[in-house]
Parts: structure tokens; C-alpha cells; sequence
């Protein structure tokens, strides 16, 4: 009698301790009740060709420091970059109403209660960069005006100034790999864990006016001017990044077309190799010389009219774009003798201006070095005619530029950076991840979230972690306990069935 009792004993709590596990789990892990506490920050990227103004949000409690930050509104301002400022006057009053728009909106969206403790940055990068060596005077006119009108909104103003190249580089690496997921994921626990292995991916951002790389270091102790130290989520992580001023895509377009017109036996016409044939554009010398990344000629006359005249030519195209570049350095260097250690064998993501060029040769996502050389030599090789009828959904500002941004791309990567045909198949070309546009704002905000003390949690649990994990731990516990009871009965009541038959 006892020994039945024991077994229906062992089934009764078999039976509640797995009903409890479930039962805490689901509980634990649905009926969670969220709490209105979210912190709110405005990043306003100003880049050489337009602003965006970024609205992110993270919960009171950190995670090691770092606030687990998503994006809630991204905002494009009408108009071009800051930059081009105090230039025309009803372009200006277009761009100043579309920034106060984009304010207004986030002005709804973050609570009352919390505009004084919303931060406020604005961040101007390369476009803002070359003007303050070009005319000082001017770019502190332009942020100045900008800072006026920010710190008269309701927000926690901090400060708008010109972003270093290394500081665009690094928060372009942080946000790359906070929205893959290498800094953090949830356990089963609900609690956010560094993932299995820390596997981070380079990042590589092609702008207007720069173009940045960076990557992390195999060894913790690498020192050099391009190399920064910073602390995520409790890691630290050893990082190598460079901007390159005057290398982004339409400073190196105008030093290309710089470079045809001082080497052209007339330079009022001139062959262009990287326009298709057929395409024809007659621009000022203001337009292509008038920026600091290029040494104007002696004879410069600024209002001079230069017609250029496309020729398909792969060959010269290719040929004038790596005249722009100083290769002579091969050992450990990329390019103008700037040190480099080797990209491989890392994955990279390439965005911005990389995505665009890759998509308009239809190469967007992950390829082979010999596939985007193919692309490139056939959209290079249409005339204008069959350029438009088969690139018919590309703007034909930009469809003219695709030929030479192509063989821009390869020239930066393979000779600049040193990619080859093993280290290209780990470059991933890409605009957003998980429907999140790339760029260094997100970023930004991450790592300027390190000065935010952590308040009360976002989340509030139905029970702690440290209970449900004890919890667990005790039925789990019994739940072992019991099946072994009745393993251990069932097998002994076998032996004696065993035994009667023998007999």
C-alpha cells in the first residue's frame, strides 16, 4: 500500500511541477506589464547634401551602461546640406521650414513631461567640414544660427557642431552592429546577453564630400592615431577608422572631371569616359574647381562654360579615377599613405553611396569581384539612349554619374582599401537593416546614452529574474527527482514481474 501511495505521490508532483514551470514561464514571459518610462533623444544629421533629424527612444534602465536604443522617427529636410547655406535666400526659407516642420512633429510625439530632459544634437559632417576650412566665418554663421533656433525649442539642447571624420567613421561601426545584433540579444531568462562568439562586422559609409572605413582589431592592444578604444554594453572593443575628406562621391566626381579638363587639349570641350555616349552636360568651372579638395589652374576663370562630352570608355574611365588616388604605398596602407591594417578576413557592410552604386548595376546584397567588373563594363558600355531605356527608375541627376561611381567603388575597394576577390564575397551591400536606414546618428546616440543614469526599469516584470530563476530552478528540480522515482519504481516492479515468471 505504501509503495502504491509513494508512486501516486511521485505522479502528483511530476505533474504540478511541470504545471507550474509552464505556468511561470508564460506568465513571465506575456503578462508583462510596460511602463510609460522611455527616454527620448533628437540626433539632426547634417551631411554634405541633406539633413535628416532622427527622434530615438530607450528604456530608463540601461543595459550595462548603454541605453537599448530604436529609432521612433526619421524626418528628411527639404532642400540640400547646411553647407550651401547663406547662399540663396529662398532655398534657405525652403529648408528652415522644413527643419521647423520635423521639429513640430517630434514635439507631439515625446511627452510634455519630457521635453526638458530630451537631449538635442546636431551633428554636421564632411559638406560642413570643407567649408570651415574654406570660409570659417561663414560655417560659424550657419551654426549659429542653427544653435538659436534649437535651444529655443523645449528640448535639452546640448550642442550643434562639425563632427570629426574618425568620430563619423566610428558611430557608422556602432550602428551597423547594433542593428545586426552583435552587441546584445535576450536569453531565456528575458534578460539581454552578449551573443555566443561577439562577432562584429566592419562598416564602410560612402557620402558626399568623405568616405569612411571601420573595423575591429584582432589584437586588444593595437595602438595608432587611427585607432579608438570604446566600451558597449560592458565590452570594449579596439577599433581602426579613417575618413577620407574630399573622397566621397561627388568631391571625387568633380576631382575626376578636374582632372580631364586640366589634361584636355581644349578645355572648354572635353572627352568625359565616364559619360555614356550620347550624353552631353555644359557646366561652370565654378561648379567643378569652386571647392577646397581641388587646386584650381592658373588660368582659372570660374564663369568659364566646359562642355563635356560622354565616350563610353571603360578603359579611361578606370584610368582616370585611379589618377586620383596615391598608391604608391602597398604595405600595410591603404591609400595617400594612410595607415591600414588588412581588411581581411572580416565581413563588411557597405552603405549609403556603396548601396546605391551596387543597386544601380544591380548588384546590391553580396557579389563576386568579377561579377560587379562585368556590370560596371556593360553599364559603361551603353550609349545614353539605352542607358535611359534600361535604367529608366534612376533620376538622370544620378543616372549619369553611375558609370564613373562604379568604377569609383572598385577603384576605392580593391586598390584603396585592398579587398580582393576573396575578402569582396564578404561585402555586404546594403541601404537599411531590419527597415533601419544606416548612418552614424543611431550610433551616435548609443554611445552618447553611456552619460544617461539609469532610472526605474522600463519593463516591470510580474515577478524578479532572480525569483522566477529560483523558481524554476526548484520545480525543474522536483520534476527530476520525481521521474527518477518512477523510473526506479517501474524498473524494480519489472524485475519483480521477472522474477514471478522464473519462477
Amino acid at each position: 500500500m505504501a509503495c502504491k501511495f509513494g508512486t501516486y505521490l511521485a505522479f502528483f508532483f511530476l505533474l504540478a511541477s511541470l504545471a507550474v514551470i509552464i505556468t511561470i514561464s508564460v506568465i513571465q514571459g506575456h503578462k508583462r506589464v510596460f511602463e510609460s518610462r522611455l527616454k527620448y533623444g533628437i540626433v539632426i544629421d547634417s551631411g554634405s547634401s541633406r539633413s535628416t533629424v532622427h527622434l530615438y527612444q530607450w528604456p530608463a534602465e540601461k543595459q550595462n551602461n548603454t541605453g537599448v536604443v530604436s529609432q521612433t522617427l526619421r524626418c528628411m529636410v527639404a532642400g540640400p546640406g547646411i553647407s550651401d547655406m547663406l547662399v540663396d535666400n529662398a532655398q534657405d526659407q525652403q529648408s528652415w521650414a522644413s527643419i521647423r516642420e520635423c521639429m513640430n512633429n517630434i514635439t507631439k510625439i515625446v511627452p510634455a513631461d519630457q521635453h526638458n530632459s530630451t537631449v538635442l544634437y546636431l551633428g554636421a559632417t564632411a559638406g560642413m567640414r570643407l567649408l570651415h576650412s574654406q570660409n570659417e566665418t561663414k560655417s560659424n554663421e550657419i551654426l549659429k544660427n542653427l544653435q538659436n533656433y534649437l535651444q529655443s525649442l523645449p528640448f535639452n539642447f546640448q550642442n550643434a557642431s562639425i563632427m570629426s571624420g574618425k568620430e563619423e567613421g566610428l558611430y557608422g561601426w556602432i550602428t551597423v552592429n547594433y542593428l545586426l545584433g552583435n552587441f546584445l540579444e535576450r536569453n531565456i531568462w528575458n534578460m539581454w546577453v552578449r551573443p555566443a562568439g561577439g562577432k562584429m562586422v566592419g562598416s564602410m559609409d560612402l557620402g558626399g564630400a568623405s568616405t569612411q572605413i571601420a573595423f575591429t582589431l584582432p589584437d586588444p592592444n593595437a595602438q595608432g592615431t587611427d585607432i579608438v578604444r570604446v566600451s558597449l554594453y560592458g565590452y570594449e572593443y579596439n577599433i581602426y577608422t579613417h575618413s577620407f575628406l574630399c573622397y566621397g562621391k561627388n568631391e571625387a566626381e568633380k576631382r575626376v572631371l578636374a582632372a580631364l579638363v586640366k589634361n584636355s587639349e581644349n578645355a572648354t570641350h572635353v572627352t568625359n569616359p565616364c559619360f555614356n555616349l550620347g550624353y552631353n552636360m555644359t557646366v561652370s568651372a565654378e561648379s567643378i574647381f569652386g571647392t577646397e579638395c581641388i587646386e584650381t589652374p592658373a588660368d582659372y576663370d570660374p564663369n568659364q562654360m566646359i562642355t563635356l562630352k560622354g565616350s563610353s570608355d571603360n578603359g579611361a574611365c578606370r584610368d582616370v579615377v585611379k589618377s586620383i588616388f596615391d598608391l604608391t604605398c602597398t604595405k600595410n596602407c591603404s591609400f595617400d599613405a594612410v595607415y591600414q591594417p588588412s581588411v581581411g578576413p572580416g565581413d563588411f557592410l557597405a552603405y549609403a553611396g556603396f548601396f546605391y552604386t551596387a543597386q544601380a548595376v544591380e548588384l546590391k546584397g553580396i557579389s563576386q569581384l568579377d561579377q560587379w567588373n562585368s556590370s560596371t563594363w556593360e553599364f559603361c558600355s551603353w550609349d545614353w539612349p539605352t542607358l535611359k531605356l534600361k535604367k529608366a527608375w534612376i533620376a538622370e541627376k544620378y543616372r549619369k554619374s553611375y558609370c564613373y561611381s562604379a568604377h569609383y567603388v572598385q577603384t576605392l575597394l580593391v586598390n584603396g582599401y585592398k579587398f580582393n576577390k576573396d575578402t569582396w564575397k564578404h561585402i555586404d551591400f546594403q541601404k537599411q537593416v531590419h527597415n533601419t536606414n544606416i548612418g552614424w546618428s543611431l550610433g551616435y546616440m548609443l554611445h552618447t546614452s553611456n552619460m544617461i543614469p539609469a532610472e526605474a526599469e522600463l519593463v516591470r516584470l510580474p515577478m524578479a529574474n532572480s525569483v522566477f530563476g529560483g523558481l524554476l530552478f526548484l520545480f525543474t528540480a522536483l520534476t527530476i527527482v520525481s521521474v527518477m522515482f518512477l523510473i526506479i519504481k517501474a524498473v524494480r516492479a519489472f524485475d519483480w514481474s521477472l522474477i514471478k515468471i522464473i519462477r
